[in-house]
């Protein structure tokens, strides 16, 4: 297990400006931070990013591992509850962004994407400030 870092170039880390850029935090969870992922092609998706700056599940320890997946599998249950997709994708690639997060990304059979692998970033769909703010208010109830 690697000791606890702190990136000041990590988004999920420094937060502010550098997660601005594509996310809002929504709370913070015992292992994890959620995040709205500003573009929202895929209605609901949302980032669930580990608590200590590692680049790698097996960074973990055990118990940390086993309660970053309960953050994630309990946040998953929310945006199932809240928005009814019928499949969720989950991706964790950290090619350029080096700290443990997964992309949960529902998936509806009429919606975008659907039978193929999400983009990392359309740029095709933002909200207003109200209905960022109304998804936030959604999930900070369940979540």
């Amino acid at each position: 297990m690697k000791e606890n870092v702190f990136d000041h170039n990590c988004s999920y880390c420094a937060e502010g400006e550098l997660l601005d850029a594509f996310g809002i935090k929504i709370c913070e969870l015992p292992m994890s931070k959620v995040i709205l992922f500003k573009e929202q092609s895929h209605k609901g998706r949302i980032i669930v990013a580990c608590k200590r700056h590692v680049d790698d599940i097996s960074d973990l320890s055990k118990e940390e591992r086993a309660q970053f997946m309960e953050d994630v599998s309990h946040t998953a249950s929310v945006m199932h509850d809240l928005f009814k997709p019928d499949k969720i994708n989950f991706g964790a690639y950290g090619d350029t962004m080096h700290h443990l997060h997964f992309h949960l990304v529902p998936k509806y059979k009429d919606g975008f994407e659907w039978g193929g692998v999400f983009a990392m970033n359309p740029q095709k769909v933002f909200l207003s400030a109200e209905e960022y703010d109304e998804m936030i208010r959604m999930y900070k109830e369940k979540l």
